[in-house]
């Protein structure tokens, strides 16, 4: 029998959904398939791949892709990361279990690169804690 299948979706598949499947990977690689993609694929952000190897997790190997449709509606979870992707999500059929994680944009912080890092490490704390709660709750 098949993992449920969890799919990650942010804007530009470049930081927060990045950052979510890297974490989803880790903490809920046994029991779920994990995957990740955008409403457009921007390239992976380095910053998101650096913050993430600071936690001792290796994204560099991760596709920034677009949503994949067929894989959209095979999933049991669909997880939004933004509200452009909460709003511009394509349907999705009655079996999915959409919810919505909205995280604050890291890669538009501003500042001193100490600054914009303290965003970055935020943000990556924040989505590692909601999927540890999502672990144990089962969403």
């Amino acid at each position: 029998m098949s993992k449920p299948i969890v799919y990650f979706l942010c804007t530009g598949n470049s930081c927060r959904s990045q950052i979510a499947e890297g974490f989803g990977r880790k903490y809920l690689g046994d029991e779920y398939e994990i995957y990740s993609a955008g409403i457009e694929a921007h390239g992976m952000n380095k910053k998101a791949v650096s913050i993430m190897r600071e936690a001792g997790i290796d994204i560099s190997g991760q596709e920034s892709s677009v949503i994949d449709k067929t894989l959209l509606d095979r999933s049991d979870y669909v997880i939004t990361l933004c509200g452009d992707a909460d709003d511009n999500c394509p349907m999705t059929p009655p079996h999915v279990t959409r919810m919505h994680w909205g995280f604050e944009d890291p890669a538009k912080a501003s500042g001193t690169d100490e600054e914009v890092h303290d965003v970055f490490e935020s943000v990556r704390d924040a989505i590692e804690k909601r999927i540890i709660k999502f672990k144990k709750n089962g969403k």
